[in-house]
């Protein structure tokens, strides 16, 4: 019985592979340990850097999760499951900042979210990429599509700022015209998921590092328990951020942009880096952007209607001049990517360094009071 045993976990562990073992013990040791440090009462901003890291881990995990799954329904069906599953630690987190009444952490949150996968992401996949392989190419017509869609959720994430300023015609009714917007947004995004199921680029089990496929119980056995963790995690990274920022003396922008964005986001797309090392382009652009367009077109939208069910701040889609450029420039300069067809290592170099030139413009924002 005990040989039977250990041969069983044995078996799991070559089918979850080392590299998401290594994501599974970073995740439960970084949520235990958070745990226990908020029980004996240690500093906040402990509590607040290793619960980063456990969302970090988690986020990598449903990740895994979710590619499992998409390896048995099909390349389209993957990007759909994203939207569900991909970003929850950031939705767990922009609902209990919301409750906590931290309104411009969630608003820089959702736009860095965007901004870290169209610049730092896709900057860093070009970079390694393009030293590996050289000028690499890509064109797919869903890849385009994505593009496309982005570059209109951007817009319309736009109009309620400029529509509401004083002296515009819809002043004073922000929530409303954010609402409509939302409302807008989610019915094309449902529209789109036909045109996602339909495929698009794949990428085989080995590229993607699975031994072998998981069965269908071990990845929603991750998926759930990847899930509910997060759940908690994002309630004590929240409840430790505003202490936080007090004691480190950063403001809420700057948070919000680099550190609650990367943590809750980028880090599950490290798979969109691999493969432009592995020289498929298509692929890797394609998994990027529709990660930023899941945000725009899918978590923004569901947040705004959310918030006004859950009780505390509501999200409104009135952003500042500056979130706005930014988005926009990263919405242009992916659609301008995307349809020149090409990518080098100096064009990712370049998107890292606009990357990092807007996150120090959020740096000297007002810093929070206690």
């Amino acid at each position: 019985m005990i040989k039977s045993n250990s041969s069983q976990s044995g078996g799991i562990l070559t089918l979850l592979g080392r590299q998401v073992c290594v994501t599974v013990v970073i995740s439960v040791a970084a949520t235990l340990l958070t745990l226990v440090l908020r029980l004996i009462g240690v500093s906040s901003v402990l509590v607040f850097l290793v619960s980063g890291i456990a969302l970090a881990a988690l986020a990598s995990m449903v990740g895994h999760g979710t590619d499992q799954l998409g390896c048995r329904l099909g390349a389209g069906a993957t990007g759909v499951l994203q939207s569900a599953l991909g970003n929850l630690p950031e939705l767990f987190i922009s609902i209990f900042a919301l409750r906590a009444g931290l309104l411009l952490v969630v608003q820089t949150a959702l736009v860095g979210s965007i901004l870290a996968n169209s610049l730092l992401v896709l900057g860093l996949a070009f970079t390694a990429g393009g030293l590996k392989n050289g000028v690499q190419t890509f064109g797919t017509t869903q890849t385009r599509m994505i593009s496309i869609l982005l570059l209109l959720s951007v817009a319309a994430l736009s109009i309620p700022a400029i529509a509401t300023a004083p002296g515009a015609p819809d002043s004073g009714h922000p929530e409303g015209l954010s609402v409509i917007v939302a409302v807008v947004l989610l019915l094309v995004f449902a529209a789109s998921i036909p045109f996602s199921m339909r495929g698009g680029p794949g990428a085989s089990e080995e590229e993607l590092g699975f031994a072998r496929p998981w069965p269908l119980w071990l990845a929603m056995l991750i998926l759930i328990a990847a899930g509910t963790a997060s759940a908690f995690v994002s309630d004590w990274f929240v409840d430790a951020l505003r202490p936080s920022m007090v004691t480190l003396g950063i403001s809420e922008s700057f948070v919000g942009m680099v550190i609650v964005a990367i943590a809750g986001n980028a880090v599950e797309n490290v798979v969109g880096v691999q493969m432009a090392i592995r020289n498929n382009a298509d692929l890797a652009v394609s998994l990027i952007l529709n990660s930023s367009l899941q945000v725009a077109l899918a978590l923004i939208p569901a947040l705004v209607i959310i918030s006004r069910l859950i009780g505390g701040t509501h999200l409104t889609l009135v952003l500042s001049p500056l979130l706005i450029a930014s988005l926009g420039l990263a919405a242009i300069l992916g659609a301008l990517i995307v349809y020149d067809g090409e990518s080098t290592w100096l064009e990712g170099l370049a998107l890292m360094g606009l990357y990092v030139i807007i996150a120090a413009s959020f740096w000297w924002g007002p810093a929070v009071k206690p």
